[in-house]
């Protein structure tokens, strides 16, 4: 398993896939450069600078990346093997509004991606596809949100029963794929 939205190996143990990741980066830099980008997602430039094009990142300052930026980048990578990019970028629309105004965003990316990678390691010790338990977890990992708009928290909730949704959809996908590579290169 992977730290969410990377190509970067999670370490087992340690507390939640991907809690901390960003924070430790950022405490010794303020910004990532778009080649450092590229090696821990994976992703190659045009893709990044068509999400940039297109609005669903917003342009780096001085040719640095923030830890929202880095953080949507991140969600946005993780949800595309099950999600449309459309779909990804009305998804983070529904969360924060327009991209360059932070003035409508009920929640800052990189906190948003520390909820997540906290509901992706509670999910391996409980099962979600009974929605209520899905519920549950949001609702534990989000217990220390403030609401910054009235209805902000329903919102929440719901974009992250969507997100671990999609995650989860990919996990169970790529373990039949590796299922169905087993059996075609063993002959069994």
């Amino acid at each position: 398993m992977n730290i969410p939205g990377t190509i970067l190996p999670a370490k087992n143990g340690t507390g939640p896939a991907g809690s901390g990741f960003l924070t430790g980066i950022f405490s010794v830099t303020t910004g990532l450069m778009l080649s450092q980008i590229k090696e821990i997602t994976g992703l190659d430039t045009p893709a990044l600078q068509n999400w940039i094009k297109r609005g669903w990142v917003s342009s780096p300052v001085g040719k640095r990346y923030n830890i929202d930026q880095v953080a949507r980048i991140l969600i946005i990578n993780m949800l595309r093997d099950t999600l449309q990019l459309d779909k990804i970028a009305f998804l983070m629309t529904y969360i924060n509004g327009d991209v360059h105004d932070r003035s409508d965003d009920i929640i800052p990316e990189s906190v948003l991606y520390e909820y997540i990678c906290c509901i992706i390691d509670k999910c391996q010790h409980t099962d979600i596809t009974d929605l209520e338990n899905l519920r549950k977890l949001i609702v534990e990992c989000t217990g220390d949100y403030k609401e910054k708009i009235p209805g902000s928290t329903q919102r929440l909730h719901k974009a992250l029963e969507i997100i671990i949704l999609a995650h989860e959809s990919a996990r169970i996908k790529m373990t039949a794929e590796n299922l169905l590579s087993s059996i075609r290169y063993s002959g069994a």
